[in-house]
């Protein structure tokens, strides 16, 4: 369970800055939707580095492989 302080610092992976590594601290949205960013290891925990946004889309470093992800899921993934 996070603090009240964790909480409120917490922000959509959408509004991190490029080249600065966040922890995963939770994935929302359906189930369906959570089971994929699952797979792609977006969980809890794990380590995220967006490094650029191209044509709507996030690209971002995960478990060291650079993966596009819309900005939808992007709301969804939580720092």
């Amino acid at each position: 369970m996070l603090t009240e302080k964790e909480a409120m610092i917490m922000m959509p992976l959408l509004l991190a800055p490029a080249g600065e590594a966040n922890i995963i601290r939770r994935v929302g949205g359906k189930p369906e939707v959570k089971s994929h960013l699952e797979t792609m290891g977006f969980v809890s925990g794990a380590e995220v580095t967006v490094i650029n946004e191209v044509a709507g889309n996030l690209i971002v470093n995960i478990k060291e492989t650079r993966v596009a992800i819309s900005k939808e899921m992007a709301q969804k993934i939580m720092v």
